[in-house]
């Protein structure tokens, strides 16, 4: 119901000619309203007074100081009644207005945000614990300061359901899906998965960025990753997916299992590349290509530890990692070292002046900070 056939109403009632039907949806709309916006977003009574004083001025207009009513002919007793009615309406709706606005605000860049399946944002603190909703209040899983635990229902599902957690720079989250699996989410990425999965149907989840996956077993249900334009599917199995936005290159490793790569075209002509474990499957977004190198899986998965390990990675793109594992700005003034490639490895949890000093010593650049920026030179 919108404000305008929420006036209809309110002078119908004044009038005395609400049928009963009416006076119900009235009601209702007024319960229903009040029940969904239960979050107390006003700063004090003086507050609410001031409010309820402003609205009450508006009812004197609705009502017809300067309408078709006369003053004598009003129903005053009627009248309190539907302002109480009205007052609550419009309280509500300043709830509301100030609840949306709020939630806009604590949008910020460095803000862990979970996406439901109506595109409402939910803010996540890894600090806090509680229980995960979907959009119709039914709790699906909980949190545990930076982990997510999605649980199985008794119920039988027919359609799929999609979240989306997405991961700010500095930060890191973990997940585990209704059906067991485990996602380790690295800084500056996104995973979208549904709430449950479907028995007998594929299992497909998409990743923006890095996330390391510990995949329950299914014969029947086969999982798959989706990377960009590159599938990665598992029955069972640990692996590393490295594909950020700025790399031309996304990086499947394989710790344990088997998994089979392939593009949608591929597909299609049933070519899929299967990859054994310690090695690392590089697939090129614009050829399309895909080669195979035996690696230390140890290296590609150090993240997790909060190691910095880099290796045959250009210039750039360790400053693009630095950004997201620190949370800060780097404006790079050394082009000649933009397309080199290097390998480093930092250890683990070490402070942004460190990697500095030892990138400072080892290839002789130099730097200035100043407050969240970095600037080489």
């Amino acid at each position: 119901m919108d404000e305008k056939e929420f006036r209809k109403l309110l002078e119908k009632s004044l009038e005395g000619s609400l049928t009963k039907k009416e006076e119900d949806v009235l009601d209702t709309f007024q319960n229903n309203l009040k029940a969904k916006l239960n979050t107390n977003t006003f700063e004090d009574n003086l507050e609410k007074e001031a409010i309820k004083a402003s609205i009450w001025t508006s009812i004197q207009q609705v009502i017809g100081l300067n309408s078709q009513y006369h003053r004598n002919s009003i129903n005053w007793r009627r009248l309190a009644t539907v302002a109480a009615v009205f007052i609550g309406f419009m309280i509500c709706l300043v709830v509301y207005l100030k609840a949306s606005n709020n939630s806009i605000q604590t949008l910020t860049k460095d803000t862990i945000t979970l996406e439901l399946e109506d595109g409402t944002i939910k803010v996540l603190d890894d600090k806090t614990n509680g229980h995960i909703l979907d959009t119709s209040g039914k709790i699906v899983g909980a949190q545990n300061n930076n982990q997510l635990v999605y649980q199985k229902s008794e119920n039988v599902v027919k359609k799929l359901v999609y979240n989306t957690l997405t991961i700010p720079y500095g930060k890191k989250f973990e997940i585990q899906l209704s059906d067991g699996t485990k996602a380790y989410l690295n800084a500056g990425s996104s995973f979208k998965y549904p709430v449950e999965f479907i028995d007998g149907k594929e299992r497909k989840v998409f990743i923006n960025g890095e996330v390391f996956l510990d995949v329950t077993k299914s014969e029947i249900s086969p999982f798959i990753v989706n990377a960009d334009d590159l599938n990665i599917k598992v029955y069972g199995t640990k692996f590393n997916v490295h594909s950020y936005p700025e790399d031309n290159v996304t990086e499947v490793v394989l710790v344990e299992g088997s998994v089979g790569l392939y593009t949608e075209d591929a597909i299609k002509n049933e070519k899929i590349n299967l990859l054994q474990p310690n090695y690392k499957a590089s697939f090129n977004r614009t050829e399309k290509t895909i080669k195979q190198d035996r690696v230390i899986t140890d290296i590609y998965t150090s993240w997790m530890n909060g190691e910095l390990v880099f290796r045959n990675m250009m210039f750039n793109n360790i400053l693009k990692k630095l950004e997201r594992h620190y949370d800060v700005t780097i404006i790079n003034n050394n082009v000649q070292l933009s397309s080199e490639k290097f390998n480093a490895s930092f250890g683990i949890s070490p402070k942004i002046e460190e990697v500095l000093e030892e990138l400072k010593l080892t290839y002789n650049i130099d730097y200035s900070i100043k407050q969240n920026t970095i600037t080489i030179n």
